[in-house]
């Protein structure tokens, strides 16, 4: 078996796969509103139906629930069948590859918590517990930035003093896992030479982002040092005027940590909005209300920006593809984003958009798009898989080499 886990700045995902040539789903659950008053714990049958969910009544801070989450496992399942446990990490700075977890490994993130707070602390916690309720099970950093090391150095530098970069500050991207998963995806579906086109990926949900993908590499994406860059999300900014941030902080004497609370958790949809940051309430709400409407229509404003950049960035666009909890469910948002992009030769077929079909671009139309569901939790146990396959991961656990 293996166990993949997903800890987020507020929710933490897992699931167990067989460890087979193609790893096959057992079951997962998701943990969310962690921090908050009530905290939703849900079970998934295999299939993805809802087996259970739980209330939890534990405490409500982020290391009670890892421990909690570790005895529920260790109830669920013999320790002895876990080869190994694969864990996302958002910031992996210098690594190219998925790597078996040391204490060096460790010592190297901690290093690094400064650039992104939201998220390394968390993974780091959940290591560190697994480690003592799964000791001797090998565990594999899947990092998020990795999937972008191939963007040309043109798409990694960022225009301040060059000094900076020499302290590791330049665009990383992120939710590489997910464009992994949809690249490979798209080859399955369509061949390889589609998933070698210009391809740009949108993957939208809470937290969002594009890439512009080209014989399968990433070649630029919108998100840059920290995932809180790019297109307006959830609760996150997006791009910022530096201006902006200089004003905000010494008008109302924020220090940085305030900052940082207030452009990743304040700000994007539930900063104009100011009353949700969930784009199916603000769909519901902005007939009624002119900030969700403003809310909605900055975010499509936003992304159709980011298409037409990357179709220039790649010479071209053969292929779009909608991803994500936004991506996948909301026919309006695409439409919208869609809208006035036939020069570019996107152009939706109504219908199939409305179905949510796989294809749901026009049967004439040059760009073919295509909704593909996301798995990264699929694409750790099938990275951890191959690395065992490899003999990079010793079934025993004891022996390995790392990258």
């Amino acid at each position: 078996m293996l166990l993949v886990v997903n800890g987020g700045s507020s929710s933490i995902k897992f699931a167990i796969f067989k460890q087979t040539e193609q790893p096959e789903k057992v079951f997962s659950g998701q943990i969310d509103h962690i921090g908050k008053t009530t905290i939703s714990f849900k079970t998934l049958k295999a299939d993805s139906q809802l087996a259970e969910t739980i209330q939890l009544d534990t405490a409500n801070d982020y290391p009670s629930i890892i421990n909690y989450l570790a005895k529920w496992l260790e109830r669920q399942m013999d320790v002895e069948k876990i080869t190994a446990i694969a864990h996302r990490i958002v910031h992996g700075m210098q690594h190219t590859a998925p790597t078996v977890i040391t204490e060096a490994l460790l010592a190297s993130l901690k290093q690094i918590i400064p650039y992104d707070p939201d998220h390394l602390p968390n993974e780091i916690n959940l290591i560190e517990v697994f480690q003592q309720y799964f000791p001797g099970t090998v565990q594999v950093a899947c990092f998020d930035t990795a999937f972008h090391q191939t963007m040309p150095r043109v798409a990694r530098l960022l225009p301040i003093p060059r000094r900076f970069e020499s302290q590791g500050i330049s665009r990383y991207g992120f939710h590489g896992l997910s464009y992994q998963y949809l690249i490979q995806a798209l080859e399955k579906t369509a061949g390889k030479d589609v998933a070698n086109g210009r391809v740009i990926l949108a993957h939208l949900g809470n937290g969002a982002s594009l890439a512009a993908v080209h014989h399968g590499q990433s070649m630029d994406t919108s998100m840059a040092f920290t995932p809180a860059a790019g297109i307006p999300m959830s609760s996150r900014s997006g791009d910022l005027d530096p201006g902006v941030a200089w004003y905000i902080m010494k008008s109302g004497n924020l220090s940085p940590d305030q900052f940082n609370q207030l452009i990743n958790h304040e700000s994007g949809l539930l900063g104009i909005a100011e009353t949700s940051g969930d784009m199916a309430d603000l769909l519901v709400r902005e007939s009624t209300d002119f900030r969700a409407k403003e809310a909605v229509d900055l975010f499509c404003y936003e992304v159709k920006k980011k298409i037409g950049a990357y179709a220039a960035a790649l010479g071209g666009i053969d292929t779009l593809i909608f991803s994500g909890g936004i991506g996948e469910n909301a026919p309006g948002i695409r439409q919208r984003i869609c809208e006035n992009l036939d020069f570019l030769g996107i152009k939706l077929d109504a219908r199939s958009n409305q179905e949510n079909n796989k294809i749901i671009s026009v049967d004439t139309g040059k760009v073919t798009i295509r909704i593909i569901s996301t798995d990264e939790a699929w694409m750790m146990a099938q990275i951890v898989n191959k690395m065992i396959r490899d003999g990079i991961i010793s079934l025993s656990g004891k022996t390995y080499q790392n990258e």
